[in-house]
């Protein structure tokens, strides 16, 4: 065997390991949810319309919903500050979490605990700007931080 096929049997062997690889780490695992229709936040019910939202069995950590909800629903609800979101995969495209983090600093949207600690360790936090439009994704809680 010369050099030259065994370069060209690894670079083979690299090209298809890439793409699994970023297969199984942006598209395998995720599946998408079904829209609930309503949450809970602070015992007030949020009505929740157009729903776009994936999850994965693998990680809490992998639930991002885009959605629009009623504007002032949440008048009643205790804003939180300890809200960070986490990057969804490039193909979800309505979560953008960097500009929802911009967002949330700015003032230009309020963030809130949906539930604290369920499942063990992660906090599912919502962000709602004051047009309705609404964001669900989990974080780790500040014991795990």
């Amino acid at each position: 065997m010369s050099g030259k096929r065994v370069i060209i049997a690894f670079l083979v062997f690299f090209v298809v390991f890439a793409a699994a690889l970023v297969y199984f780490q942006f598209f395998a695992f995720y599946g998408q949810t079904e829209a609930p229709e309503a949450l809970h936040v602070d015992r007030e019910r949020i009505p929740v319309a157009e729903w776009q939202g994936i999850d994965a069995g693998t990680s809490p950590l992998k639930l991002r919903a885009c959605f629009e909800t009623e504007a002032g629903a949440l008048a009643e609800a205790e804003p939180v500050d300890d809200a960070t979101p986490l990057t969804a995969p490039f193909w979800f495209r309505c979560f953008d979490a960097r500009a929802l983090t911009q967002d949330l600093a700015a003032g230009r949207a309020e963030a809130f605990a949906v539930a604290r600690d369920e499942p063990n360790g992660f906090d599912t936090m919502l962000a709602v700007y004051p047009d309705g439009q609404a964001y669900l994704w989990r974080q780790l809680n500040e014991r795990f931080r």
